[in-house]
């Protein structure tokens, strides 16, 4: 006697988007209220860059009037934003009464070294 099999019916497969999630700069801002060490000090802090990486950052804040600390995901960089915003005064600059401001933008021309301003 014969058995007849009958297979469950497969549906295709469907590809998984592999689309990466879009990234975001956190862009910090230049102003004349907060000094070299201040920046420096709060870029290491904040981003747990190195000395030297937050010395760059900081003369191209300084130089360009702005600069790309961290490309990330949304969250992430809104997070970043927010803790630059409360990261206080300066101390060593008696007339500095707030944070430094910050950013955040689509990545779509470059990373964290991409420190060149916006026309």
């Amino acid at each position: 006697m014969e058995q007849t099999v009958t297979l469950p019916r497969q549906e295709p497969r469907t590809e998984r988007s592999t689309e990466q999630p879009r990234l975001w700069n956190v862009v910090l801002l230049d102003d004349q209220e907060h000094s070299y060490e201040y920046v420096v000090a709060m870029v290491q802090a904040l981003f747990g860059h190195s000395f030297e990486k937050a010395f760059q950052i900081t003369k191209a804040v300084d130089s360009e009037g702005r600069a790309v600390c961290k490309t990330t995901h949304r969250e992430l960089a809104e997070l970043k934003v927010e803790q630059i915003r409360g990261f206080g005064p300066d101390r060593f600059i008696a007339a500095s009464r707030t944070s430094m401001r910050a950013l955040i933008e689509p990545a779509e021309c470059g990373g964290e070294d991409d420190h060149h301003p916006r026309a």
